[in-house]
């Protein structure tokens, strides 16, 4: 089966608006003072990402977004102290210095068209992070406003499957479940052609 490329078509490229987007990661709070304890909330703050596909079809839709993983922030009300407490536990966790970023790229995407300018997407894809590569599957709402894209959506995922120890406190008394939620409101923007 040719691609669009391999037909002649140009894919259209569009670049994440990071400055528009938000992307954040709820964390939720096990243990003996779990009632006492925050759900923590964290912004990821630095991340890029595109996404390209054939003009007007969306076929062969490929999207990738890097994370920097030593830019997230707990965005919970605490102490300054123990919010630079919990964020620095959490860089130890991913061993940001080892593993400084995490990798999702898809391999398949399915649309249903909801509307003119909007369409149901199912994305299946493999996120690297800390060291592991996992199939992880992503279902976005997106709408088409002109020249930007707006994608929202959540998925989960496993601390575990990725090698990492969930995070704890008070000598095991209060610690973060195994499954991290992550919701996104991103805004990309289309890319005008290089000239040649």
């Amino acid at each position: 089966m040719q691609t669009a490329t391999q037909r002649g078509l140009v894919p259209v490229k569009f670049a994440l608006d990071t400055n528009a987007s938000r992307f954040t990661v709820q964390a939720f709070a096990t243990g003996m003072l779990s009632t006492f304890g925050h759900n923590p909330k964290i912004a990821i703050r630095d991340y890029d990402g595109e996404i390209q596909f054939a003009p007007d079809s969306y076929e062969n839709a490929v999207v990738r977004v890097t994370v920097r993983t030593s830019a997230m922030e707990v965005q919970d009300e605490m102490s300054n102290d123990d919010r630079k407490k919990l964020e620095q536990t959490m860089y130890d966790a991913l061993e940001v210095q080892r593993f400084p970023t995490a990798v999702y790229e898809t391999r398949q995407i399915t649309v249903q068209k909801q509307s003119e300018d909007m369409l149901l997407a199912q994305a299946t894809g493999t996120l690297s992070f800390h060291g592991v590569t996992q199939t992880q599957s992503v279902n976005a709402r997106v709408t088409r406003l002109g020249t930007m894209l707006r994608l929202s959506g959540d998925f989960s995922l496993r601390q575990s499957d990725y090698g990492i120890k969930p995070v704890s406190f008070a000598g095991g008394a209060l610690r973060l479940k195994d499954e991290l939620k992550f919701a996104f409101e991103l805004v990309a923007r289309m890319q005008e052609e290089a000239s040649a």
